[in-house]
């Protein structure tokens, strides 16, 4: 689901497809691609680049993490 950055909650932290894409130590595209295949949700700026919720990114990343070490 994309939704305007007027929908969004105000305390709500919002990362770049860049800032993602460092935590993950992937490209940007790569992020792209995850938000495309439905993988990540995005929230569309008004100019229409992509920012992702910073809690749901944590969260696949702590995910991640324990697949890696489980």
């Amino acid at each position: 689901m994309v939704m305007s950055m007027n929908e969004r909650s105000e305390a709500e932290e919002l990362l770049t497809p860049s800032e993602v894409a460092k935590l993950f130590r992937v490209d940007p595209k790569t992020v792209t691609r995850w938000a495309k295949a439905g993988k990540l949700s995005s929230i569309r700026t008004l100019g229409g680049h992509r920012r992702y919720r910073a809690d749901e990114v944590r969260r696949l990343l702590d995910d991640r993490e324990e697949q890696l070490d489980g």
